[in-house]
């Protein structure tokens, strides 16, 4: 599993985060709002943030032998497919027959467990997002007091209103920087634990 992985498995799953981020104070009483907007892409920020790449690669190695595993189960359909079209002619009905219950086999098994895999993907990834963006709306929040913005908005979101947005205004990489500065990754010593196999998956993997 490389960047691929969390960026497929992460536009697939539903985004945990807000669909538009509005971090200023109110203006004092009588006083005109700046109207100083800014915008965010929070899906690029978690996934660019050290924790976001760190969480990446934990997940690769977590899922990289259930991911051999489909590999592998797909060759053997496509080895099964090739013995039954090289051997059109010259198996006989019994031979043929059961070789089309084997590839019908592996092709029912393959499909269960690469559901399985998609769901503990998207489920694991929900966690990351999902522990990541809490505390970058904190981050936010904090970014846009200080820089006296009236709004800031996630242009990642679905259904997101924004048609257009200056590259000014967009602030992503200053909030993957404080980020960075308030949440500093540790070494890891291992992956992480979920998701766990299911029962009868077998060895798993993305």
């Amino acid at each position: 599993m490389n960047s691929r992985l969390f960026r497929n498995a992460a536009l697939s799953a539903a985004c945990l985060l807000l669909g538009a981020v509005a971090g200023a104070q109110a203006p004092a009483a009588g006083s005109a709002a700046s109207g100083k907007i800014g915008i965010v892409n929070v899906r690029a920020a978690i996934a660019s943030t050290a924790e976001g790449k760190q969480a990446s690669a934990e997940l690769q190695s977590q899922f990289a032998p259930r991911q051999s595993e489909l590999q592998n189960l797909n060759k053997q359909i496509e080895d099964v497919r090739q013995r039954l079209q090289a051997g059109s002619t010259t198996l006989s009905a019994e031979e043929q027959a059961r070789l089309q219950r084997e590839g019908e086999k592996l092709t029912t098994q393959l499909n269960r467990k690469q559901q399985d895999y998609q769901d503990d993907v998207n489920s694991a990834l929900g966690d990351v997002q999902d522990r990541i963006g809490r505390k970058l709306v904190d981050v936010l929040d904090r970014y846009a007091r200080e820089n006296g913005y009236t709004a800031i908005f996630d242009s990642s979101a679905q259904g997101s209103p924004i048609i257009y947005a200056s590259n000014q205004i967009d602030v992503t990489q200053d909030v993957i920087k404080l980020y960075d500065q308030a949440y500093p990754v540790k070494a890891s010593s291992s992956a992480p634990a979920r998701p766990a196999a299911k029962p009868g998956t077998g060895a798993q993997k993305p």
